[in-house]
């Protein structure tokens, strides 16, 4: 369904805005030991050709058998796109000669596909949600890859990648700026990552894709779109779509015509150039495999599949929000890998929900993040960053003290419990002890006591002085009170 152009989504030309249109094909390698149609491995890195079976090689009266590993998780994608899953398909063979592809044509599927229309619901930043529809997935076999740069006058073949099993979605033409791109990509990795139907490592190449890219005046029927092939980074995939919507628009106002073709993005200079014409279906000469059956399924292996998924990104979004309370970007934050989201439950069980969601969106993750690494790599385990959560509420240490003893964990290790005793870092209580630290601060600086009587926001100022004093172990709420009494601004 086309959407109604959006002010905000509109790009300045010279002879006034235009609307970008984009569709996705998103290329998933599924998660399997053996490929598509052999018992070859599919593990990333070995030696070049050290991975080929003689099905993946083409050898003359090598037939395919069909991976019932890759079905299942075709299908597991198509309920976790909320897609129609159909019961009978078909492969063809799509014909094309290239030198990393042995068999002269590679086995996909066209008119009969495995999973039909479905919808993936994406989350913008401003709080937005857009719900892009998905035409199709279909499972293919993946190529081989060229390598050029191995000999200087010689290109070789590493056979490696021939045959392992690829899934392609396809959305269709409902995103409408390089956002909103970028955020379906991350979405359609995070549920893949979720069902375990792909690893989603884009620098690897288990994801990636290619990206559709026309432009028109707002209302107008939509215009002849350019191809850009195998972008294998969502931050390249929004530089793609600015450059090639920029430079679409300029051959526009020029008085030129687009013409349909696959590009290449070149992500040193951030710039799309021509790779070839644009092929249609015609060109493939495709037509049924006839080594392989109709796939026909059932009903009930289906169904048994289904009862086997995940609770998937967006139903836990929802509880998160509903049964914890959070906001809608911590619950956001927390759901788009499922390993955080799982550290955050544990974290937060029997415990303040939203004090837990803070420390592992703020203090937690920008840790990971300033370091590089992540949730899986994290030195700080979900029960330790619990128990620092315990000593807050019990009183034993202060907010301040806690990000000290977290420090702490984080690069010695150790149980917070152990590190509070053994370290004095327990929080001061002790009335007098505290109003005495108060009234040396007060008594340090009467100028700044008298002009708090008038501004009461000062208060604040000695608060933090009385705290630096105690070296943080005091109670904030303690220090608070008195120094408010003092200075008799209560």
């Amino acid at each position: 369904m086309d959407q109604k152009a959006d002010k905000s989504n509109l790009i300045e030309g010279a002879t006034g805005p235009f609307e970008v249109v984009i569709g996705m094909e998103v290329h998933a390698q599924v998660t399997s030991n053996a490929k598509l149609f052999s018992g070859a491995s599919t593990e990333f890195g070995g030696e070049p050709n050290s991975h080929v079976s003689l099905v993946d090689a083409a050898m003359p009266g090598m037939l395919p058998v069909i991976n019932e590993r890759c079905i299942a998780q075709a299908i597991r994608t198509g309920l976790g796109l909320k897609a129609k899953i159909n019961l009978n398909s078909i492969f063809d063979r799509k014909n094309y000669f290239y030198p990393d592809l042995p068999q002269g044509y590679q086995i996909s599927q066209y008119k009969s596909p495995i999973v039909g229309e479905g919808e993936v619901v994406v989350d913008l930043l401003s709080g937005e949600r857009v719900t892009v529809g998905i035409e199709r997935l279909h499972l293919e076999q993946d190529a081989g890859k060229s390598l050029h740069d191995q000999h200087p006058l010689h290109s070789y073949v590493d056979l490696n990648r021939s045959g392992v099993a690829l899934m392609e979605i396809v959305s269709k033409p409902d995103l409408r700026s390089s956002e909103q791109a970028r955020a379906y990509v991350s979405k359609v990795r995070t549920i893949l990552r979720y069902l375990g139907t792909c690893d989603g490592n884009m620098d690897e190449g288990s994801l990636r894709a290619d990206v559709n890219v026309s432009v028109r005046k707002p209302g107008a029927p939509l215009g002849t779109r350019c191809e850009i092939k195998n972008v294998n980074s969502i931050r390249f995939i929004g530089q793609a779509i600015e450059y090639e919507a920029r430079r679409q628009i300029e051959i526009i106002e020029d008085g030129g015509s687009i013409v349909q073709e696959t590009r290449l993005f070149d992500s040193k200079t951030g710039e799309t150039r021509s790779m070839r014409s644009k092929e249609e279906a015609h060109d493939y000469r495709y037509f049924p495999d006839p080594d392989l059956l109709p796939l026909e399924l059932t009903q009930a292996y289906v169904a048994a599949l289904a009862e086997d998924l995940p609770e998937l990104p967006d139903a836990k979004r929802a509880r998160f929000i509903a049964d914890y309370g959070l906001s809608p970007y911590d619950a956001d934050v927390l759901v788009a890998e499922r390993e955080s989201a799982d550290y955050f439950e544990k974290v937060a069980q029997a415990r303040d929900a939203k004090q837990a969601a803070n420390w592992v969106v703020n203090e937690l993750f920008g840790r990971l993040n300033k370091e590089g690494r992540n949730i899986l790599d994290c030195p700080v385990s979900a029960d330790q960053l619990g128990s620092i959560l315990d000593l807050i509420k019990k009183g034993t240490i202060s907010g301040k003290i806690a990000k000290d003893v977290f420090d702490i964990v984080w690069s010695e290790g150790g149980e917070p419990v152990m590190i509070v005793e053994a370290r004095g870092l327990t929080q001061v209580t002790d009335m007098g002890e505290i109003e005495q630290a108060v009234d040396q601060v007060i008594a340090a600086n009467p100028d700044k006591a008298e002009q708090a009587k008038a501004k009461p926001t000062l208060a604040g100022w000695f608060v933090g002085q009385v705290m630096k004093a105690t070296g943080g172990k005091a109670s904030p709420q303690a220090v608070n009170e008195l120094v408010k009494k003092k200075l008799g601004i209560e």
